[in-house]
């Protein structure tokens, strides 16, 4: 077994990385709050959250406040143990001598 075994390959990118850290500790978050956390378009946005949730490592609520569409995302299990195991596995890379 190799010591990048356990590196997810769908956390390559920063802006997933962002997302997954977000939701990792909040509950869920809204489209525009994560745009702003992470400095990114609408469009980075939109497609690399599209990438998370194919792998169902995010879930997607769609609703209205008002007359406002809002989206907003919150992380699933299965995401939150391959978030951690991804971790887990880049620390164990770090702290390899």
């Amino acid at each position: 077994m190799s010591i990048i075994d356990n590196i997810n390959k769908v956390f390559d990118h920063r802006v997933r990385l962002g997302i997954m850290s977000v939701l990792m500790v909040n509950e869920y978050a809204d489209f525009n709050t994560l745009k702003e956390l992470l400095n990114v378009t609408d469009g980075n946005l939109a497609s690399h959250a599209k990438a998370l949730e194919n792998v169902e490592y995010i879930k997607v609520e769609k609703q209205f406040i008002g007359r406002k569409p809002n989206t907003r995302y919150a992380v699933t299990i299965l995401g939150r143990e391959a978030f951690k195991k991804h971790v887990e596995a880049l620390e164990k890379l770090i702290n390899k001598q």
